[in-house]
């Protein structure tokens, strides 16, 4: 991944012979996909799904949600770093760890979208969020560090492979869990239990389908968080990472706002979220194999550069522009699937050569990409409801509205301009 410049790995580190992909190793790739899914539908769903759900069901404020969204964030300032070390702590029984957290969190789903809340509402959502985010963070740790020592073993570009592998499935799980609430609607009075008890089946699903992947890879030992921080090349990924998920926090955390109030277009929320995430997951194959002719930098640059156009384009709706909408949707969708591809991909790279076990590298990682939807909702929601934006039939305010369609079209568009500077600005990555 690193050649030439001031980079180097670090005195200790040696590469590990790479072995050729086995048969046998390809057709675990799925299993990898569906744990990916799984993760995926406890991630960006949540944020867009259980605010709302909160707001109509239990008339819970935005500034209150925004504020416990922003507080849980805080707790990963501490936890994620930590889980990450626990992992590493535990990756000898790695196993028997995932099916506990996922357990959890699967428990978790159920009461907060299941359960009538037995104390005010406000404080079970902050209760049972805690309990999956903190089983979706540590799960998330174990897989991408997992994945990291079975990807290094293959011989060449192994990290971008099952990148390709595990965020395509990542994506059509954002897929099915985005619009599954919605589709239940139509079958059931009581869609987001029905959601929760699937999350559960998914899960179980999920867990038995990894069971043989988590056994000990013989990698030395965790160096510790100095390691990676101190390493120059990791620092600058982690702060694109940072920079670079913050576009989508904004529009994930103000996209049902958006369809509803800007666009005057109730009803469409489901299909739009469809076809965003099944073009990002039908686009994310492809951008992994252009990453592997031409080089993750200059792909994934080119396809930051394509998200600005692209979406771009939101700015200049309004009232019946659904369909118009929906052309942003899917070239924005396919140039998400970039991002979502390639740079966890670099990431996990430098990790194979710097820190192999990789768990405390991820618990970095999961910080700083998690941390951006929080600060969306504390910043955004309590902005808005300070216009008197209004959901439902009362009608918002024409400056409401104005600044909702600039918080989640312009601000994600100037977001990803520095992110492109950022990713302009290193050498050594040419190869990731």
């Amino acid at each position: 991944m690193v050649e030439g410049g001031d980079i180097q790995t670090p005195p200790g580190t040696s590469a590990r012979r790479s072995l050729p992909l086995s048969s046998a190793w390809a057709q675990r790739l799925p299993a990898y996909a569906l744990f990916a899914a799984l993760l995926s539908a406890a991630g960006l769903p949540i944020y867009i799904h259980a605010p709302k759900f909160y707001v109509d069901e239990y008339s819970v404020s935005l500034a209150a949600l925004g504020a416990v969204l922003f507080g849980l964030r805080l707790l990963d300032v501490v936890q994620d770093p930590l889980l990450g070390r626990l992992s590493e702590k535990l990756r000898h029984q790695r196993g028997k760890a995932v099916a506990i957290g996922a357990g959890i969190m699967a428990a978790a789903m159920i009461g907060l979208f299941a359960v009538q809340p037995p104390v005010h509402p406000l404080i079970w959502f902050g209760a049972m969020l805690t309990l999956v985010f903190s089983g979706f963070s540590f799960l998330t740790i174990c897989f991408y560090a997992q994945g990291v020592a079975k990807a290094d073993a293959m011989r060449g570009k192994g990290h971008l492979l099952l990148a390709r592998w595990r965020e395509t499935g990542a994506l059509l799980g954002v897929c099915v869990a985005s619009v599954a609430p919605v589709a239940l609607g139509v079958v059931m009075g009581a869609p987001f239990a029905g959601f929760a008890i699937g999350f559960m089946v998914l899960a179980a699903a999920s867990v038995l389908a990894m069971k043989s992947e988590w056994k000990d890879t013989g990698l030395p030992a965790s160096t510790g968080f100095g390691t990676i921080l101190s390493d120059p090349l990791a620092r600058k990924l982690l702060l694109i990472a940072l920079v670079n998920a913050a576009p989508v926090a904004v529009s994930s955390t103000l996209f049902l706002f958006y369809v509803e109030i800007a666009l005057e277009a109730p009803g469409w929320e489901g299909p739009l979220l469809l076809l965003f995430f099944l073009s990002a997951a039908g686009a994310a194959p492809f951008w992994g194999m252009l990453a592997e002719r031409f080089g993750g930098k200059p792909v994934l640059l080119c396809a930051m550069v394509l998200g600005i156009l692209a979406f771009g384009g939101a700015l200049f709706l309004g009232p019946g522009d659904q369909w118009l909408f929906a052309v942003v949707c899917l070239a924005s969708g396919a140039v998400l699937g970039a991002d979502l591809t390639l740079l966890p991909a670099m990431f996990a790279t430098r990790m194979a050569k710097i820190s192999p076990s990789a768990a405390e590298g991820f618990g970095l990682w999961s910080f700083v990409s998690k941390f951006t939807l929080a600060l969306a909702a504390v910043a955004l929601l309590p902005l808005l409801e300070s216009t008197g934006l209004q959901t439902g039939s009362q009608e918002s305010p024409p400056e409401a509205v104005r600044l909702l369609i600039l918080l989640y079209a312009g601000v994600p568009c100037a977001l990803k301009l520095i992110a492109i500077v950022l990713l302009s600005s290193i050498k050594g990555m040419e190869d990731a």
